[in-house]
Order: C-alpha cells, then sequence, then structure tokens
C-alpha cells in the first residue's frame, strides 16, 4: 500500500468513476484499474463494485476507504506542516471576496498574513457569492470569502471545501438620523413602506427588494451600486433608505458618528447573508496556501 494508491482511491470515491479520476489525475484509466486491484489483493477484499453505472465503495470497502481516507487527511496536515515550518509556501494568491468580508475581516487578515509570508502576491477582487464560487471552481480564484444562503443557490461542487466562520449577520435598516424611523427600536417590512431606497446590487440583494415589495407595494429603489460606502454616505445625506448585515455595520464611522442610524429588522424569515466562510477547491494548485490563508481570519 502507498500514497499513490490512497490518492488514486479517493479521487475515485469523488468521481465514482475510473475514467473520471484519470482524467483529473492525468494518468491512463488502466493504471489506476490496475494499481486498484493490486491493493484490493494486497489486503484481501474488493473495495469497489463496478458497472456501467459507475465504480461505488462495496459495503466491505466502506469502512477500510473511510481509514484510508483518514491516512490522506494526516499526510496533507503533515505537508502543511513541513511547509509551515520551511517557510516554503510561494507564488499568488487570488483572493475573491463578497464586500462585506473585504471590508472587515479581511484587512485584518491580509496585514497579519503578510508579516509572516511577506513573499506571496495576493490579489484580492470584489464579486457576489455565486460569482465568486464560480470562480474558485474554475480556478480562477485561489480563495472564495462568501455567504450561502437561499438566494446563492448554485450550491457547491464535491470538489470545493467549505470553512465555516461560525458568524451569522442581521438585516439591519440604515435611516438618517433626521429620519422618523430612527425613532424605532426595531422595524419590520411593513414600516418600510413609502419611502426611497438605496441598495446593494447583487442576487441575494435583489431577492430582499422582492420581500419588500410583497410587503410594502411598490418600492421606489432611486439607483443600486455595488459599494457599501457610497450606500451609507447616500443615507447619511437623506436621499433614502437601506439594508445591510450588521457585519458591514462594525465599527462603522457612519454609524458611530451618528450621521445614520442603525436598526435590526424584526419578523424577517432569514439574516442578511446566511452562513459566512471561506471556500477552495482541493484541487487547486494553491490549495494548502488558501487553507493557511484561512487560519489568520478571525471572527
Amino acid at each position: 500500500m502507498n500514497i499513490e494508491q490512497l490518492e488514486y482511491v479517493k479521487e475515485v470515491v469523488e468521481t465514482s468513476s475510473m475514467s473520471l479520476a484519470a482524467q483529473n489525475l492525468h494518468v491512463s484509466q488502466s493504471a489506476i484499474s490496475q494499481s486498484i486491484s493490486l491493493l484490493e489483493k494486497e489486503i484481501g477484499i474488493p473495495l469497489f463494485k463496478r458497472s456501467r453505472h459507475g465504480t461505488v465503495p462495496t459495503e466491505d470497502g466502506k469502512n477500510v476507504i473511510g481509514k484510508m481516507l483518514e491516512i490522506l487527511k494526516k499526510v496533507d496536515e503533515i505537508k502543511d506542516e513541513v511547509q509551515s515550518i520551511t517557510s516554503v509556501y510561494k507564488g499568488e494568491l487570488v483572493i475573491a471576496t463578497i464586500p462585506s468580508l473585504s471590508m472587515t475581516f479581511l484587512p485584518k487578515a491580509l496585514a497579519r498574513f503578510k508579516k509572516d509570508f511577506p513573499q506571496i502576491k495576493v490579489m484580492i477582487i470584489e464579486l457576489e457569492s455565486r460569482i465568486v464560487i464560480d470562480k474558485v471552481a474554475h480556478d480562477k480564484a485561489h480563495l472564495g470569502l462568501v455567504a450561502l444562503n437561499h438566494y446563492t443557490n448554485d450550491g457547491l461542487l464535491e470538489s470545493i471545501a467549505f470553512h465555516s466562520f461560525q458568524y451569522k449577520g442581521e438585516l439591519q435598516v440604515i435611516v438618517p438620523r433626521d429620519s422618523a424611523l430612527a425613532l424605532h427600536k426595531e422595524l419590520m417590512l411593513k414600516d418600510l413602506a413609502d419611502n426611497a431606497f438605496i441598495m446593494s446590487a447583487s442576487g441575494f440583494w435583489d431577492g430582499v427588494t422582492e420581500d419588500i415589495r410583497q410587503a410594502c407595494g411598490d418600492v421606489n429603489v432611486i439607483f443600486t451600486t455595488t459599494n457599501p460606502e457610497v450606500i451609507k454616505r447616500s443615507v447619511a445625506e437623506g436621499l433614502g433608505i437601506s439594508l445591510m448585515s450588521s457585519l458591514m455595520l462594525r465599527d462603522d464611522p457612519y454609524v458611530e458618528s451618528g450621521r445614520i442610524v442603525s436598526i435590526p429588522l424584526a419578523g424577517y424569515r432569514m439574516d442578511a447573508s446566511g452562513t459566512f466562510g471561506g471556500i477552495y477547491s482541493k484541487k487547486s494548485s494553491q490549495h494548502r496556501l488558501a487553507r493557511k490563508f484561512l487560519e489568520y481570519i478571525e471572527v
């Protein structure tokens, strides 16, 4: 038994196909088939059941394969530890992130990371979650910082690892300080009727706007933007109201100075951003570097 055989087993489990496993690992199908057959002969039980419908673990093989995957995980941990000790992380790390995380968790994490790994070039791009997921899936970004919710309906491929930040944002209504709404301790969707809105431009916020429309009737959206600072400044100038995740309002100068007032939105069926987390492709050449960066994010 060797590591290469275990990696073949892992890929076959993930793809349920000898041919796809061979394609992903850039080896011939016969090489994988022969290697796994030798492994099965060595341990004395068949690991996979092969048919025209695919290749799946046998009942006896499931527990054994589970142990093999644990071994591979430990091997990866050893490699990560060696890389950390010898500081051989190198190259470029492309991070695709949603704006709420680029403005909050990311700057502090990046500063700490660059202090330990100054040789790594980091590139950051801001996108909405669904596009971030697509970038990571197609290896256009090594690490994605996203929020998963029922508007993020593309789902994650099996090859994408997800690391939860264990933070749940809440929806807040932000209003000018002289607005009558600023006197409320909390607001319902129906309380927002007859107000002008400045909204964030993304699939999630399009869904929120539709929910407001159903609760209040017609919605007067003055404009949409992907820049949260433009939204807060516009609200402070009295152009309208908006909604934001509580995460984006943490230590916010507009709120702290009283130029805008942040009020919890009660009775809404979900929080503002779902589950925040980092994603990376387990097949990416920089997956270890992406995983290392996640260790620097403090929530």
